[in-house]
């Protein structure tokens, strides 16, 4: 991981304090069981430089589906696992890795097969997998929002970052 991620300062949410934004009660864990791990807020260094990366996308991973289609690109889970490792490649090819992450900016499409909620399990069940992890270890601050579509119907996940150099 690179130097200026390691100055960061990450702000967890702490347990037990009645702060009402954040983790509530139904984000602390996920139902499959684990926790979901995202920051209060990150404190950067003086002299850093911010990073900021456009919305990345679901890659294609059924190429007999139309392009249009959520088969296409897969479901909540699929489509956020394998944007975040969209958005790790685009990392790399600037030198920075997943830990100089310090915020997200997520939109999720609520999901036909949920009745048009989104699925919030799906998706941080993919986001955990990248966060907060032994491999992994640093959090990022995040919003995560619903909204009614994004250019592809077939899309149920974009991501927006910002990270640090």
């Amino acid at each position: 991981m690179s130097g200026a991620g390691e100055t960061v300062r990450r702000h967890r949410f702490d347990g037990g304090d009645g702060h009402a934004q954040g983790p509530q009660a139904g984000d602390r864990l996920l139902a499959s069981g684990g926790a979901l791990p995202f920051l209060a807020a990150a404190t950067l260094p003086p002299g850093c430089e911010l990073v900021l990366l456009s919305g990345h996308t679901p890659p294609v991973i059924d190429a007999s589906a139309p392009a249009d289609s959520i088969a296409a690109y897969g479901d909540t889970f699929a489509q956020t696992d394998g944007t975040l490792g969209e958005l790790q490649r685009s990392l790399r090819g600037l030198g920075l890795t997943m830990g100089d992450l310090v915020q997200l900016r997520v939109y999720v499409v609520g999901d036909p097969a949920l009745g048009g909620r989104m699925d919030n399990e799906g998706f941080s069940r993919a986001y955990a997998r990248w966060f907060g992890t032994p491999e992994q270890p640093r959090l990022v601050a995040r919003t995560r929002v619903q909204v009614a579509g994004l250019v592809n119907p077939g899309w149920l996940v974009e991501i927006e970052a910002v990270a640090v150099a």
